[in-house]
């Protein structure tokens, strides 16, 4: 039994949107002459800040004007198809497993967030869910995890993540927080295990490690 907290990650985690967030990424590059990018490169290379994702696979700068304007062009192909997206296979089933309090925090859009949250029957479930308050997305994660701890009155020492990212677990480093990371989502599961993290093919076995932790 454990007495940490435990923070979801959204996208590519408890949400199974890996294949939405790459046909997005390919209706932005298609305004600016990009070429389309497999899921499987989408994987390999992605990271953030998403504006470095995006100069590598354009091949050339994007400055903070382009970029604003390219993340508007994503958010509005993901939102079309957000509602054919579910959550992953056993997202419920790990979600109910855990013994301790939950809470849920994204780098999707906070307004949209909570709402989605509720849509796919999760609410009540988390003690604190937040989202981005801002309205260009793409930065890293670490500052954004700081002040949901804040929020939620917890240290790092506390909290175990579950994220789908590197990002996550260096967010997670940040804070003096536990991490695993999950094989489904938008990384490639070699980097996942080069990186020497705790690391699940499932998120029910993901579950399962943050409780040893």
């Amino acid at each position: 039994m454990t007495s940490k907290h435990l923070v979801w990650d959204w996208n590519g985690t408890l949400l199974d949107d890996l294949h939405l967030v790459v046909s997005s990424t390919n209706e932005a590059f298609a305004t600016v002459g990009g070429r389309a990018v497999g899921t499987d490169e989408h994987r390999r290379a992605f990271r953030r800040p998403v504006a470095e994702f995006y100069a590598e696979m354009l091949g050339r700068a994007v400055d903070q004007e382009e970029f604003g304007r390219l993340d508007r062009i994503f958010h509005d192909a993901y939102r079309l198809g957000l509602t054919d997206i579910t959550l992953a296979a056993d997202a419920m089933t790990a979600i109910k497993t855990w013994p301790g309090t939950q809470s849920l925090l994204s780098m999707w859009f906070h307004g949209e967030l909570v709402p989605a949250v509720e849509t796919y029957g999760l609410a009540g479930v988390f003690t604190r869910i937040d989202g981005l308050r801002t309205e260009v997305g793409g930065d890293l994660k670490a500052g954004h995890l700081a002040r949901h701890l804040e929020g939620l009155g917890l240290a790092g020492a506390d909290v175990v993540l579950i994220g789908d990212s590197l990002d996550d677990a260096a967010a997670a480093d940040s804070v003096g927080a536990g991490s695993v990371l999950y094989t489904g989502g938008f990384t490639d599961p070699v980097r996942l295990r080069e990186s020497g993290r705790l690391v699940a093919d499932s998120l029910v076995d993901a579950v399962r490690l943050a409780m040893s932790l």
